[in-house]
């Protein structure tokens, strides 16, 4: 079981490895393969598991719906809207429409996916409608970097129980101003692609730490992103055996030293940069 977990602003806790499931839900040849990794998860204790209304048009947010059909009451249910949905008159059909895939009557937690041309106080508006209406318990948003967030805080967002963003070995320039930001307001971070979608798994350093410990380079990459107490990773696994192997990351602890080697072989910027998506 996965026992490390994160607290969401509210107070709820919930596991600091979960499950992503972008590109899963896409073929009908992977789809028994997909679902048992999620259930699989599921059994290990992560029970975090993010999806969205885009990928896979809705395929994924039906495959998860099969997934954990039976399972509703351990699963912490993240899904997302596209951005040209996040409006009044728009969030509460795409939420709805969302709930009807999933098979559920309430998410846990539903973010923007990213911003776009809705004015963030309307999202904020319609978010809290849902909230109101018992259609979602919280909500929050996606891939919006520093100047978004302290734009969506003044827009009455203080409510915004996390921001997903991209965030791995490569992807480190948040460490200069939006994690903090996120941290000083109790804002987890949900980190996608936390190894980078297996790109950085072929460099040295990390090879040579994951033959140290009998692991994996992937999850020494995994297990530096949940270093970070106030991190949640949801790593994608479309099989049972990724799915043990991801949990395995768990038990990886990285000393000061380990941290010192990482850091040399994938520098932090010395410059902002802005907040990258995949």
């Amino acid at each position: 079981m996965s026992a490390k977990t994160v607290a969401l602003p509210d107070g709820t806790l919930v596991p600091a490895l979960g499950q992503g499931t972008w590109n899963m839900g896409d073929s009908a040849s992977t789809r028994a393969a997909e679902i048992a990794a999620l259930r699989e998860g599921i059994a290990r204790g992560m029970t975090l598991i993010d999806t969205a209304e885009m990928y896979g048009d809705g395929r994924s947010e039906d495959l998860v719906g099969e997934a954990i059909a039976e399972l509703r009451d351990q699963v912490f249910l993240v899904s997302k809207a596209l951005p040209q949905n996040a409006s009044r008159a728009r969030l509460r059909a795409a939420c709805e429409a969302s709930l009807e895939r999933l098979g559920v009557e309430q998410l846990d937690l539903y973010l923007l996916h990213w911003r776009g041309p809705v004015p963030l106080a309307e999202t904020v508006e319609a978010m809290e409608r849902l909230v109101a209406d018992g259609l979602i318990a919280r909500w929050g948003v996606s891939n919006l970097d520093a100047d978004d967030m302290a734009e969506l805080a003044a827009a009455g967002g203080a409510a915004c129980a996390t921001d997903q963003i991209l965030y791995n070995l490569t992807r480190r320039s948040p460490e200069l101003d939006l994690l903090p930001w996120l941290e000083g307001h109790g804002i987890p971070v949900m980190a996608y692609s936390p190894v980078e979608q297996g790109r950085l798994l072929g460099n040295a350093t990390l090879r040579s730490i994951a033959a140290e410990f009998d692991a994996t380079p992937a999850q020494v990459a995994l297990a530096w992103v949940l270093r970070d107490p106030s991190v949640i990773a949801i790593p994608k696994a479309g099989s049972v055996e990724h799915v043990r192997d991801n949990h395995a990351a768990l038990d990886l602890v990285l000393d000061g030293v380990l941290l010192d080697r990482l850091n040399a072989a994938f520098p932090r910027p010395k410059t902002r940069r802005p907040l990258e998506m995949l």
